[in-house]
């Protein structure tokens, strides 16, 4: 409940939108959406557990809001606290779950991009805001320690979904285990045709370093046990508690 009440007030607030409750059979339904071109940005429903696959028939509130990249949101889906959206499952909608799952900095920020991608705006701009992104790095393949000693600046392999402008966190697998680096993305989409020892890469992207983290400073442990984040086995979400963390 103090989520649902959290979320209004931010749309208030932010946005002055004030909630529409549009059916007599669903009072608790609440619509928001933008005073010029009247679309949705987002919808608080009450919906029974077993409905999300979830243990319980208890009703719980879920928010309902439209992402602009389909990866980004095929890939939340994959993550607690997220579903595809219900009943609202075509162009990017996706469904968080208002239980305490998904923090209020992440609602926020999805909302916001909700909002953006259901605007005026965004017809005439196609941009998304940037995104952060974890994205693994094999030493097996790569000696990731000194991968920024002689330039500041490196080719890497093009993960689906990352553009120009969005953040990257570099994570080395094991024995490293932890997160080594912060990086912009500059460039995407270069032409690259690589195979080899299972390895397959068709294009790359180019990264600027920005930050260096000692390995014992966002380890594997770490990150399990404080951010849930239980493998990284391509590019990923970087949920906001973890953002703010690495800043």
């Amino acid at each position: 409940m103090k989520l649902r009440e959290d979320i209004l007030r931010y749309a208030r607030d932010k946005y002055k939108t004030e909630p529409e409750y549009l059916w007599r059979r669903f009072p608790r339904y609440a619509v928001l959406r933008h005073d010029d071109n009247r679309k949705w940005y987002g919808l608080i429903m009450d919906v029974p557990r077993e409905n999300l696959g979830l243990q319980g028939k208890e009703r719980v509130d879920i928010l309902n809001v439209k992402l602009s990249d389909p990866f980004y949101a095929d890939m939340l889906t994959r993550q607690e606290g997220y579903f595809k959206g219900y009943h609202i499952s075509r162009g990017n909608w996706i469904s968080i779950l208002l239980d305490g799952t998904v923090a209020m900095k992440e609602i926020q920020s999805l909302l916001d991009e909700s909002f953006l991608v259901t605007s005026k705006k965004y017809k005439k701009t196609k941009e998304r805001p940037p995104k952060e992104w974890l994205i693994p790095a094999n030493p097996k393949y790569y000696d990731i320690l000194h991968a920024f000693d002689k330039k500041g600046e490196i080719d890497w392999k093009q993960g689906n979904g990352i553009l120009i402008g969005d953040t990257v966190f570099m994570y080395a697998a094991a024995p490293i285990s932890a997160i080594l680096y912060k990086c912009t993305v500059t460039k995407t989409n270069i032409p690259y045709d690589y195979s080899e020892n299972g390895l397959t890469i068709k294009s790359l992207m180019k990264i600027k370093l920005l930050k260096r983290y000692e390995p014992d400073d966002f380890t594997f442990e770490l990150l399990k046990e404080d951010y849930g984040i239980y493998a990284v086995r391509g590019p990923r979400y970087v949920p906001n508690s973890l953002s703010e963390a690495l800043k």
